[in-house]
């Protein structure tokens, strides 16, 4: 197991710190304070204007105390909590917010101050309410997660609490039950559903020595695992966290706003100073301030951000950096990886060349026997070759797959060994000169009973779409290059790139060598790069927006900024297309907004708007901006143009 995938991933560990006095202070309890605004000024009208006996002339009627609570429960925290941001050397656009509270204070415009506390917290509850809907993913993942594992212990199985499960234990899997954790089956023959978690559309048959996945959904037949990970490093806690980590990280979008306030807030102000030093009406000061509280600009962007996650994840794309989303517009470099991006990543067997006895019917066999307990990617193409040529299979014992080592185990009474040529002629250098000659594809090595018996030949099949993918890049999303970049070799990779009419070509590449590529481009131009291998984890999260194809590989998955869980083209066109429109919208709701804001100013500057009326006219512009906002979330009738 690498160190990335054995790190910690408790959400607190990827927690952003607060980025504004609303996020800090209003948040947690948004609707709660939503709600007593409502409420206080309800009952402030209601007890102005319809209580019997209220004494409208008091120094302190009693209709007012409604907003002093709503003031000081609601209010209170907004400010303090701009003063810790102020101490701090933060100055954010809610500063506005904050200083329309304290003047309506000061001039005993309580109605007016309340009114802000409730636009404020109003727009903070449909922002929460947005990030609920972008969430639905990640809950229903969470709610198909068991609480509890059947642990073996002293013959007998107990139930205990997932997190008590250690690394080591004997656990059973009944049928039609969800993994708990990734494993190792220790007893018992069956499948396994694991389509959830890889997006593959078949089950995988488990054995005794295969591996099992947390989240996978067993078959008919029990099966005795043993426990390899903890519950929190397994693969279905980093997918979730990788759905966490999409909704905690703070977009740039949202710092977009903050560079918007920069200019804005500095205006408001001076026209709120102007108004009542020409007027020497003080509250011509205050409805200045309440008209262009930033509500459009705090809380429009964040909302069509989330609109564009939770889009994208119904598209089965998971945003893990919601940064990407702005920048993937801004990419003119497109790299792709050829396994699993420009390729289906599903090889097929076109050759088998049997040595000594055996004949190629019995090789296959024996092959196709051991390879169906593996999900290695050569593994699909001999099972597939043995089902067409209706090959009798057998059953295997003691399969293991060590990392680099290849597939074993035992078949038919014999030891098989499926690995590499140059493992073999590592072990056996005498066998040079009868091995076949090296050819264009994939090949593996067969050894039975320690002699070798065959090799295989495979080629990957190139996507259908990929030609028209690749020249739909420059016209639609203003792509200026093209680059094929893979660790396979010349004749392999030119072979593809001629197919789709690539004409950058690099070939027989390393890790690090793909990375300094990567990084030589990036510095040059922003850049696309697509990949779904182990090998491209560097060089994804060195491009300037990484998308990694399925979920093959948690450790891929972390690097990229996005994934795209069915590995489509069609998919990452829908992504391009989601982003624009996103930012288009989010500029629409802020710009828009603050527009209306500024024209709702001049009013309240020359006294065509009172304090009151111009918080009323805020919330509109409000309501209007947010409501636009949400547009992202809903699916325009055509999310791509692509094929």
């Amino acid at each position: 197991m690498t160190a990335a995938a054995s790190q910690s991933t408790s959400p607190s560990a990827t927690a952003p710190a607060p980025t504004s006095a609303v996020d800090e202070i209003l948040m947690p309890g948004v609707i709660w304070i939503a709600a007593l605004a409502l409420v206080g000024i309800a009952l402030h009208l209601i007890w102005r204007f319809g209580w019997p006996g209220s004494d409208p002339t008091s120094t302190l009627p009693a209709h007012q105390y409604p907003l002093l609570v709503v003031l000081a429960l609601g209010g209170t925290p907004l400010v303090w909590g701009l003063i810790r941001c102020a101490l701090r050397g933060e100055f954010g656009s809610d500063l506005l917010a904050a200083l329309s509270i304290v003047t309506s204070v000061a001039l005993g415009e309580y109605l007016a101050g309340a009114l802000v506390v409730l636009m404020l917290s109003g727009g903070q509850a449909l922002e929460a309410y947005a990030v609920r809907r972008a969430r639905s993913v990640l809950e229903a993942l969470a709610k198909r997660m068991p609480t509890v594992a059947h642990r073996r212990e002293d013959g007998a199985l107990v139930d205990i609490a997932l997190e008590a499960v250690a690394v080591g234990d004997s656990l059973q899997v009944f049928p039609h039950e969800i993994c708990p954790v990734d494993g190792t089956v220790v007893e018992g023959h069956g499948v396994m559903d694991e389509s959830y978690l890889t997006g593959e559309p078949y089950r995988i048959s488990k054995a005794p020595g295969t591996t099992v996945l947390s989240g996978a959904i067993n078959g008919e037949t029990a099966l005795t695992i043993r426990a390899d990970r903890l519950p929190v490093d397994s693969r279905y806690a980093r997918i979730m966290q990788v759905m966490r980590d999409s909704e905690q990280r703070r977009p740039r979008l949202r710092r977009l706003a903050d560079q918007l306030g920069a200019w804005y807030t500095p205006l408001a102000v001076l026209l709120a100073l102007i108004a009542w030093g020409v007027s020497r009406d003080p509250s011509r000061f205050l409805g200045v301030l309440v008209v262009a509280t930033p509500c459009p600009l705090l809380i429009a962007i964040p909302v069509a951000i989330i609109g564009a996650i939770s889009l994208c994840a119904r598209r089965g794309i998971i945003v893990k950096d919601p940064a990407v989303l702005e920048k993937i517009d801004t990419c003119r470099t497109a790299i792709f990886d050829k396994t699993g991006t420009l390729t289906y990543g599903e090889p097929r067997l076109i050759e088998l060349l049997p040595a000594g006895n055996l004949s190629a019917t019995d090789l296959l066999s024996l092959v196709a026997s051991l390879e169906r307990y593996s999900k290695h990617p050569l593994a699909s193409a001999v099972s597939a070759a043995a089902r067409e040529q209706n090959v009798m299979l057998h059953e295997a014992q003691q399969v293991s797959e060590p990392p680099g080592a290849g597939l074993q185990g035992t078949v038919a009474g014999h030891n098989v060994e499926v690995t590499s040529r140059k493992r073999v002629l590592a072990r056996q250098p005498d066998l040079a000169a009868t091995l076949p000659p090296l050819a264009g594809g994939l090949e593996c090595a067969v050894l039975v009973d320690g002699t070798y018996a065959g090799m295989a030949r495979f080629r990957d099949t190139p996507r259908q779409e990929g030609a028209q993918f690749v020249r739909h890049l420059g016209p639609a999303h203003h792509f200026d290059r093209v680059m094929l970049v893979s660790g396979d070799r010349q004749s392999e990779v030119q072979y593809l790139a001629d197919l789709v009419g690539i004409r950058e070509v690099h070939f027989s590449q390393t890790p690090e060598q793909k990375l300094e590529l990567v990084r030589r481009e990036t510095a040059a131009a922003p850049t696309l790069f697509m990949g779904d291998g182990i090998n491209d984890a560097p060089a994804l999260t060195a491009a300037t927006v990484g998308l990694a194809f399925g979920q093959n590989s948690e450790i891929t998955s972390e690097a990229a900024g996005a994934v795209i869980l069915d590995s489509s083209l069609a998919r990452v066109d829908e992504f391009l297309h989601i982003s624009r429109r996103m930012r288009s919208i989010a500029l629409q709701s802020a710009i828009g907004g603050m527009a209306l804001s500024v024209g709702g100013m001049l009013l309240a500057a020359t006294g065509w708007l009172t304090p009151v009326a111009g918080a009323v006219t805020q919330e509109i512009i409000d309501v209007l901006a947010v409501l636009n906002a949400l547009r992202v979330a809903l699916p325009p009738s055509q999310l791509t143009d692509f094929g």
